[in-house]
């Protein structure tokens, strides 16, 4: 279990109107904000991460998931149609295989600085 840590807060009054006025023109519409919200929890749950980091190693069919995460195929498909909505994912059809792969390099981004990220707190 994780120490509390105390957060430490300004004991001021004053406000720096030049950089708070530049932050407030730079700031994203709320619509974005609230989009970019909804796009990071998708990330949110470990079994899409669990997929994602598989596909960030090339595509791969429903089946071979399931057994490599240990997952039902329904569960795997259910993952994949949230990360779907959320253009994380892309499919293509082969006959009756449908194989999935990253969307594009951005997520592959998005998954590696995660887990770099994370792991620099274990060092």
């Amino acid at each position: 279990m994780k120490k509390k840590e105390m957060v430490l807060v300004c004991d001021c009054d004053i406000i720096n109107d030049v950089v708070v006025k530049k932050l407030k023109k730079l700031m994203p519409k709320e619509e974005k904000v609230i989009d970019t919200a909804e796009f990071f929890s998708v990330f949110g749950d470990g079994s899409r991460l669990k997929i994602l980091w598989a596909l960030r190693h090339g595509e791969i069919c429903v089946c071979d998931m399931a057994a490599l995460l240990n997952m039902t195929k329904s569960s795997i498909s259910h993952h994949l149609r949230i990360l779907k909505q959320a253009r994380l994912v892309k499919f293509r059809k082969d006959g009756k295989m449908v194989y999935y792969s990253l969307s594009d390099d951005h997520v592959e981004h998005i998954i590696d600085g995660g887990f770099e990220h994370i792991g620099e707190l274990y060092e």
